[in-house]
């Protein structure tokens, strides 16, 4: 009895290691690809501020960055904010 279920479980072990590999023995070489628009896509840097205030409570600023349409819109959005122009 003992044998007939080792002899049993050693077929099923056998069927089972059968059906998890590649029956026609060939390899299959793994394939990288690279996106490209990954390698395209660049960080954007803030809009940097430097916003003073004088004894005058007057206000003026220094803005830096490098999307010009950026540096526009916050000029724009400072000068309604702080109502100067």
């Amino acid at each position: 009895m003992r044998r007939t279920t080792l002899m049993l479980c050693a077929a099923l072990l056998l069927l089972f290691t059968q059906a998890c590999t590649d029956s026609k023995g060939q390899k299959q070489e793994a394939v990288f690809k690279q996106a490209p628009e990954i390698q395209e896509v660049k960080p954007e840097k803030p809009v940097k501020i430097k916003l003073k205030r004088n004894a005058k409570n007057d206000y003026s600023w220094e803005i830096s960055g490098d999307d010009v349409e950026e540096i526009i819109k916050v000029e724009k959005t400072l000068r309604k904010e702080l109502k100067t122009e």
